[in-house]
């Protein structure tokens, strides 16, 4: 019987287990609130939806039919509405409970909107207070933190991971509202130049050539790769010892001929063409991820994503922490070869052959290895490896406690 008891913890562990495992899904949760279609719709359209789903920690302040109509009823175009519905995404978790037991009665929450790059200041915040009587309300920063808007309830809850709750309307955000521009009318340098890649930014200008690639490419899909100025600076000196094709071909390197959003990089490990790819294998790069990393490598050497300046499909633009350099253009440093023993000087007695050691190799350093990178410009990537280390340790002791109960049945 106590074997039992104890086979029966252990299923019951490894269920939950399983369970933790498996990803939230927003559009799921909200398909069992028919007064929420509408958000939800808008959630799958603008492709917000695959964003919260891939965060751990995350809170949606759910807005309902009557609320959206009072949205939509400014006909915003699609772009301009996934910056406002991205506003109303937290990068935190808030249920109905942690709402009224704020430290201090206040909070300022980033939200997804400041992680697109449109947010100037701190326009991409909510200030949450709890206020007497029960009621909670939000403000956006950018309304000079105005508590107009307040919590109405809960709707869904899963602890520590997402939490949807309904607010009254929707935010109101200058900065989220303002008409955004379509692919075809973005000004993808400008983009660039404002977000620390501006040295990449009048290179791909100087280049008439790989700009109109680059142009050509954002209404069907584009995701671009821009080193940091700093590193960037460094490398002009070869990048102008290169031919006209050269050139040409090193600037279309860093884009890729399809939208690709961070959570796509970080399910598609392997080769990846880009804009200068003509034929197989040539100007290709390889796309590796480690957990919360996504590196770009190439024969010559390898970079890190540190930040995103844009994800709104169908263009997508990532910061690098240096130059990638195709192996077409560029050799891989040389290989040290292993240093020689130390001849054995003339008057030295030989060592016996039972005492005598094999020589060892020096260890071979790699030929490039990636220098350590600045934080990425993302407001929740901190929150976003806390919840997965909590989360982690959670679902570990659970483990653990129902393995010690089983053995004290035994």
């Amino acid at each position: 019987m106590r074997r039992l008891h104890f086979l029966l913890l252990l299923l019951l562990s490894t269920l939950f287990l399983f369970q933790a495992s498996n990803a939230h899904n927003i559009t799921h949760l909200l398909a069992d609130h028919p007064s929420f279609t509408t958000f939800n719709h808008y959630l799958s359209l603008t492709h917000l939806a695959s964003e919260i789903n891939r965060r751990t920690t995350i809170t949606v302040l759910a807005l309902d039919n009557a609320a959206m109509s009072s949205l939509l009823d400014k006909n915003p175009s699609i772009y301009t509405l996934k910056n406002i519905l991205s506003y109303h995404v937290l990068l935190d978790y808030f249920n109905a409970k942690k709402l009224h037991q704020i430290t201090n009665g206040t909070a300022l929450a980033a939200t997804m909107f400041q992680t697109t790059g449109s947010a100037p200041g701190s326009s991409g915040f909510v200030n949450i207070t709890d206020l007497k009587g029960g009621k909670v309300g939000f403000g956006a920063e950018d309304n000079a933190g105005v508590l107009d808007t307040y919590f109405v309830k809960e709707l869904e809850a899963v602890p520590y991971n997402i939490s949807v709750i309904q607010i009254s309307k929707p935010l109101p955000s200058a900065a989220a509202a303002a008409p955004t521009p379509g692919p075809s009318e973005m000004n993808l340098t400008d983009r660039m130049s404002a977000h620390g890649c501006k040295v990449f930014a009048d290179t791909l200008l100087s280049n008439p050539e790989a700009m109109g690639t680059f142009k050509d490419n954002t209404e069907g899909g584009l995701t671009v790769f821009c080193p940091g100025d700093d590193p960037m600076k460094a490398f002009l000196p070869k990048y102008k010892n290169l031919t006209a094709a050269g050139k040409t071909s090193f600037l279309e390197f860093f884009g890729v001929p399809i939208y690709q959003s961070m959570a796509m990089l970080k399910s598609n490990n392997g080769p990846t063409n880009t804009l200068a790819t003509d034929g197989a294998s040539k100007f290709d790069i390889t796309v590796q991820n480690d957990g919360e990393d996504v590196t770009l490598k190439t024969k010559v050497n390898t970079a890190k994503i540190t930040g995103t300046l844009l994800d709104e499909e169908p263009v997508a633009i990532y910061t690098l922490d240096k130059v990638l350099m195709p192996g077409e253009l560029f050799k891989a440093a040389p290989t040290p070869a292993p240093a020689p023993a130390p001849a054995e000087a003339a008057d030295a007695p030989k060592a016996s052959k039972s005492k005598k050691g094999k020589a060892k190799a020096a260890p071979t350093p790699e030929a490039d290895s990636p220098a350590d990178s600045p934080d990425g410009d993302l407001a929740d990537q901190t929150a976003d490896e806390n919840a997965a280390r909590r989360f982690e340790g959670a679902t570990f002791l659970a483990a653990g406690f129902s393995l010690f109960l089983g053995l004290l049945l035994l």
